[in-house]
C-alpha cells in the first residue's frame, strides 16, 4: 500500500503498528522517530522499523504515510515542524485517544495537497515503549476513524483499508462525538484507576501490599503513562469534568444507601450495573 511510511513515535502502539504493517508486507520502508535511542533501538531490534533518528522532519521526508503515535499533546507542534518535507499526497493519520478540536487543528496545519485522517485504534495496554510491542495487537480490535469534510475521499479510503487490513474493525464517527463516547469508557475510567491507588495510599500505604487480584484488576491500567494520561485528560477536559460529575453523584447516592443501611437501594444500583457488565459484547 505504502513505499515509505514513518512513525513518529515508536512506543507500544507506534511499534505495534510498525510490526502490524511489516507481517501484512503494506510497506518497503519504514522509518521511525522517537527521543529515546534506547527506544528506537528496541524498535529496531524488533523489526518496527527499518532505521530511526532523533529528527522528525528526516523521518517524514518522502514518505506516503505519516503516523502520529507520540503523546497527543504533541501532534500540532510536532506537525508544524514537519510540515515543510510533508510531499504533495502523503496521507497524515494517528492513533491518538482524543480527537475532536485536535482534528481541525491538524487538518489545518496540513500542507497543500496532503490530507489528514484522524484514527484511534481501541487497543493497548499498561505497559508502554518498543520493547512490549506485538504485531497482533491490533487485530480483532475497534479503530474509530474520524474524519470530516476536508478529509479527502482517497485518503479516507486508504486509512480505512490499511486498519481492516490490520485486523481491525473500522468505525467511522464525528470527532466531537468520538471525544464524548471515550471521554466516558476509557478516560474516566483511567482516572478513576489512578485515583484508587493514590486513595488507598492515603489510607495507609502499608494496605497496597494485601491487595488482591480484584484490586489488582481494577487498576491494571493506572500503571499506564502518566504522560500520556496528563495530556489525554487535558485535552478532553470539558468532557471529562461533566463525566466526572455523574461518577460524583452515583458515589453520593452509595455514600448515602449505607449512611441510612438502605440495603434494597443499594443491592438495586449493585444489580443494575451487574445485568449492564453481563450485557456487554452481546449486542
Amino acid at each position: 500500500m505504502f513505499n515509505k511510511i514513518a512513525i513518529l513515535g515508536v512506543g507500544l502502539i507506534g511499534a505495534s503498528f510498525g510490526l502490524a504493517v511489516k507481517k501484512q508486507g503494506l510497506c518497503r520502508e519504514i522509518v521511525g522517530y522517537g527521543r529515546s535511542p534506547v527506544n528506537l533501538g528496541h524498535a529496531m531490534k524488533k523489526g518496527a522499523i527499518d532505521s530511526g533518528t532523533d529528527d522528525p522532519s528526516a523521518a517524514c521526508e518522502g514518505a506516503d504515510l505519516i503516523m502520529l503515535s507520540t503523546p497527543v499533546g504533541t501532534f500540532t507542534d510536532l506537525v508544524l515542524r514537519v510540515a515543510h518535507v510533508i510531499k504533495t499526497g502523503a496521507i497524515v493519520t494517528d492513533a491518538g485517544s482524543v480527537k475532536g478540536d485536535l482534528v481541525y487543528d491538524l487538518e489545518s496545519a496540513m500542507p497543500e495537497g496532503a490530507h489528514y485522517v484522524g484514527a484511534h485504534p481501541i487497543a493497548g495496554s499498561e505497559l508502554s515503549g518498543a520493547a512490549a510491542a506485538y504485531s497482533g495487537l491490533f487485530s480483532g480490535a475497534k479503530c474509530i476513524v474520524t474524519p470530516t469534510s476536508h478529509s479527502g475521499a482517497e485518503a479516507l479510503a486508504r486509512v480505512t483499508a490499511l486498519w481492516e487490513k490490520l485486523g481491525a474493525i473500522v468505525t467511522v464517527m464525528d470527532p466531537r462525538e468520538h471525544d464524548r463516547v471515550y471521554a466516558a469508557v476509557s478516560h474516566l475510567p483511567h482516572l478513576i484507576a489512578y485515583t484508587m491507588v493514590n486513595t488507598v495510599a492515603d489510607i495507609d500505604r502499608a494496605y497496597l501490599e494485601m491487595a488482591g487480584q480484584g484490586f489488582r484488576d481494577m487498576t491494571r491500567i493506572a500503571g499506564s503513562s502518566p504522560e500520556l494520561w496528563r495530556d489525554i485528560s487535558l485535552m478532553n477536559r470539558r468532557n471529562l469534568v461533566e463525566m466526572i460529575e455523574v461518577f460524583r453523584r452515583h458515589l453520593d447516592s452509595l455514600s448515602s444507601y449505607l449512611g441510612k443501611e438502605e440495603g434494597g437501594l443499594l443491592e438495586g444500583e449493585l444489580r443494575r450495573a451487574q445485568e449492564l457488565r453481563n450485557g456487554l459484547g452481546q449486542n
